[in-house]
């Protein structure tokens, strides 16, 4: 019979054992393994059961077990023990509080998914989980964050197959009160809510869910509440799902609620106000139109606002490729906005104009998520050095006059957090070596360029850890197989098979990720002749485990992993290639530290960052990896193998698939059997060895979410909370009332005569010409504008690459004409083809870069080819 309704009930911990339900809702236990030794020491087949969650496992722990604990000297001791810990890790001075300057008081996070723990599945893929770590690692760091994302009653949708190998969705019901969230509730008790207006007279309410990560309280958003008709109570169903309308609604939600959410948790508990906003790609740019309302409210005009949201917002993009971005109808967006609906003070204009793609190439009917959040933010990023130059080109339109290369898009490497991916096994090892607190903060914290004490660590050592991390994942995958197989309507008479199923000590290659068509889950699969005499080589065979899964709607992706799986199943070759359905966090913390290579073979350049094989580095597993993402930054034949590409533009894509596949063979063939498997004098793989060292020395302190934090603290949340405190109301409304009054007068600005003391067209290394700039500044004045010489290098096309910028100084004017006069120098410090130009930017203290405005002044085409080209 089925329940009418489902309660949930909590047992009562014996008053010594109190301290397990902190322990228990504080996610510090998910990186945390002495936290998560002492909740499977109260009953370690309750914590199987329970799938390693401490709220599952408080809930079914027999009451006995729980008296008899609270009697148990030695099992309360140690609960003293981790107790303290976490009262001195929440309490206590870390890095953030031992910085100089003046740092953001606080910051808030935002995110559409966020992967802390499989016991919280809020997330899908790479987005997620690098959410998560920013939050873990910005505790461990001691940094003041405050993360704000959506509570999916559905999560993101469980995977299984069918038995001819097609991905089947479910999507199971959370119940918030089984999960390790407490509500957040206002000072009389009542649950705290956040409301959004929508068209009609309706509204939009949300309960708001706290997760403590560490010392980062992390708001979730809920709109399944009683007060909500039904098609409200399903924004929040499920992560990326439902149609245009039902994502504007959640992006409305994660943005506008979002912020209303952290007011109304300051309000509640004292936390710091953020001075600093990070929106984590564009599906949360909507809590720039909420943070500009506050202010108009406060009585500044919208121009003086959005100068004052931008100064201290930071928008990371993720996608290098404009299909990765949400956009939605114009109308659409209109509907939700203006008098009838929400932030009715403002104009729906110009909350338009934000997302507008009015640029070349743009669709002006389209609102822009992405747009939107760079018009709001001084600073954006994106997420490797290779992704920050494809953002810059990608988003050039924005700043038109200007080269890509100076598009205010910086980059900050993504990175992972070790004390969640790292093995138990591998931290036990180098913590031997250098002891355990020295450890955890190198993973932790890091700082350190490379990590010596790898060196000291015996061979002998390194290969055995490497073969029980190999033999624990071929157990895991064998159940997990046998488990899927069931699924599929296997009997127990046809699983037999599966006992044999991979090898401990053969050469393991892991493939995991999602599954759309840019990653390239069967480039493997390309010559599949070949793929098996490497699977079945009676010498040096390999074997595979791929898992990922395809959106719900993307059945191009489930074909791929149809195909993989067919294949998979075949009698021959399904000891040696296996596919794992449904995979998440739980599974990739067995994965990434059994494998010895993680292959990678995305179309470049489409992989933003990447941090799968990260994960896996830090693990000592080696990267086969085209040069895309964090591979492009890092990669060193010590580290692993680069797969060539054939990305030229002329290169047609079957072609191109056939090209790669054939490299990834060569080099399994040619280079990376032969060296797992060749044999030094002691007996081991000595060459193989000595790459999982440097992998691990040299790669791992790169690789860390420290680092990437850290970044993200002295490169943008600092410079952004100083300028925030720079922008008060009289300076916003100033500033915008100059860049207004430089827009309006721009047309009257140019560069018309440009000389040199250069007598040819050739010179000597080291020479210093002078300059001399004539300029007309229309209704400016010269503190209004910076006058810069841009030299360098010049291509075929007299296209200066490599440029240098230098100021130039106002010597006189203006003259009869209304020109003002420029001076200064111009060192020809390169040999071979050199040129020069000049320009006029904008310039006001307040601005980030002088590209800020998109506004730019050159000679024109005559004026030019007068001036001629220097050193040619």
């Amino acid at each position: 019979m089925k329940a009418i309704r489902r309660l949930t009930v909590r047992p009562v911990l014996p008053d010594p054992l109190r301290p397990l339900s902190d322990l228990a809702r504080n996610l510090r236990w998910s990186w945390h393994p002495e936290t998560r030794d002492l909740f499977q020491s109260v009953d370690p087949e309750c914590w199987t059961a329970s799938g390693r969650d401490p709220v599952r496992l408080l809930g079914t722990v027999p009451p006995a077990r729980l008296a008899e604990l609270a009697e148990d000297r030695r099992f309360l001791r140690r609960l003293t023990a981790v107790a303290d810990d976490l009262d001195h890790y929440l309490s206590g001075d870390r890095w953030y509080q031992a910085q100089s300057g003046r740092l953001p008081a606080a910051v808030a996070y935002f995110s559409p998914e966020f992967g802390i723990t499989a016991a919280l599945p809020q997330y899908s893929g790479g987005l997620g989980i690098l959410a998560g770590d920013h939050l873990k690692a910005a505790s461990d760091l001691g940094v003041p964050l405050v993360g704000v994302g959506l509570l999916y009653r559905h999560g993101y949708f469980r995977q299984s197959l069918s038995r001819d190998g097609w991905q089947q969705e479910h999507y199971p019901v959370l119940d918030p009160h089984e999960l390790p969230l407490a509500p957040l509730k206002e000072r009389d008790g009542t649950p705290a809510h956040v409301a959004l207006a929508l068209p009609g007279g309706r509204e939009l309410r949300a309960r708001v869910w706290l997760a403590r990560v560490g010392r980062v309280p992390l708001l979730l958003l809920d709109s399944d509440v009683e007060e909500n008709d039904p098609g409200e109570r399903g924004v929040t169903d499920r992560l990326y799902g439902g149609g245009s309308e039902h994502r504007l609604l959640q992006e409305m939600l994660l943005g506008i609620g979002g912020v209303r959410a952290v007011r109304t948790y300051c309000r509640l508990t004292g936390h710091a106000a953020p001075e600093v906003f990070h929106t984590n790609e564009g599906h949360a740019g909507f809590l720039g139109l909420e943070r500009i309302a506050e202010l108009c409210d406060e009585g500044l005009e919208f121009g003086a606002a959005l100068e004052a949201v931008r100064a201290g917002t930071v928008f990371t993009t993720h996608t290098p490729v404009p299909a990765g971005i949400d956009r939605f109808d114009r109308e659409l967006v209109a509907r939700h906005f203006g008098p009838d609906s929400e932030l009715p003070r403002i104009d729906v204009e110009r909350v338009l104009k934000l997302g507008m793609e009015t640029y070349p190439g743009g669709e002006p009917n389209l609102f822009n998520m992405a747009v939107m959040g760079l018009r709001l933010a001084q600073r954006a990023n994106g997420v490797s050095l290779l992704h920050g130059g494809v953002s810059r080109g990608m988003f050039a339109g924005l700043w038109p006059g200007f080269d890509a290369e100076e598009v205010p898009i910086t980059s900050v490497t993504n990175g992972v957090h070790a004390p969640t991916w790292v093995a138990p096994e591998v931290f036990r090892l180098g913590a031997r070596q250098i002891g355990v607190q020295r450890a955890e903060d190198a993973l932790a914290v890091g700082g350190s360029d490379r990590w010596d004490s790898v060196a000291d660590i015996p061979d002998q050592d390194i290969w055995e850890l490497r073969r029980t991390l190999r033999a624990q994942l071929v157990e895991e995958v064998r159940e997990r197989l046998r488990a899927s197989w069931r699924q599929r309507g296997a009997g127990t008479a046809e699983l037999g098979w599966i006992d044999d199923a991979l090898d401990p000590d053969v050469l393991t290659i892991g493939f995991a990720r999602r599954v759309p068509s840019y990653k390239r889950l069967t480039l493997m699969l390309r010559d599949r002749d070949r793929l098996m005499e490497l699977l079945l080589h009676p010498e040096r065979p390999i074997q595979i485990v791929v898992a990922g899964k395809a959106h719900p709607a993307d059945d191009g992706g489930k074909r791929l992993v149809q195909e993989l799986v067919r294949f998979a199943d075949d009698p021959r070759v399904r000891h040696r290639i296996v596919f794992l359905p449904d995979y998440g966090m739980a599974m990739a913390q067995k994965l990434y530290p059994g494998c010895d290579i993680w292959l990678n073979n995305p179309l470049r350049p489409l992989e933003a960052c990447g941090t799968s094989g990260m994960k896996a580095a830090l693990n000592g597993c080696l990267n086969l990896s085209v040069l895309d993402g964090w591979w492009d930054e890092w990669y060193q034949p010590d580290f692993g193998w680069a797969i060539p590409t054939a990305d030229g533009a002329g290169t047609d894509p079957d072609r191109r698939d056939a090209i790669e596949a054939n490299a990834l063979y060569d080099l399994l063939e040619q280079r990376i059997t032969p060296r797992f498997y060749e044999r030094g004098a002691s007996g081991l793989p000595d060459r193989w060895l000595e790459m999982v060292r440097r992998t691990l020395s040299l790669l791992g302190p790169k690789v860390l979410a420290g680092r990437m934090v850290r970044e993200y603290v002295e490169r943008l949340y600092a410079p952004a909370a100083e300028a925030h405190r720079a922008m008060d109301p009289d300076s916003a409304r100033g500033l915008a009332e100059w860049k207004a009054r430089v827009r309006a007068a721009w047309p009257g600005v140019s560069v018309d005569h440009v000389e040199t003391s250069a007598a040819n067209a050739a010179a000597e290394l080291g020479a210093t010409l002078a300059l001399r700039v004539r300029v007309r500044l229309g209704d400016l004045a010269p503190e209004d504008v910076e006058v810069q010489a841009v030299s360098g290098r010049v291509d075929s096309e007299d296209r200066i690459t490599d440029a240098a910028k230098v100021p130039l100084k106002p010597v006189g004017g203006p003259d009869l004409e209304g020109r003002w006069a420029y001076e200064g120098p111009l060192a020809l410090d390169r040999t071979g083809p050199f040129g020069y130009t000049v320009r006029v930017l904008p310039a006001h203290r307040l601005l980030a870069s002088g590209v800020e405005t998109g506004l730019v002044a050159v000679p024109s085409g005559d004026l030019v080819e007068a001036a001629g080209l220097l050193m040619r």
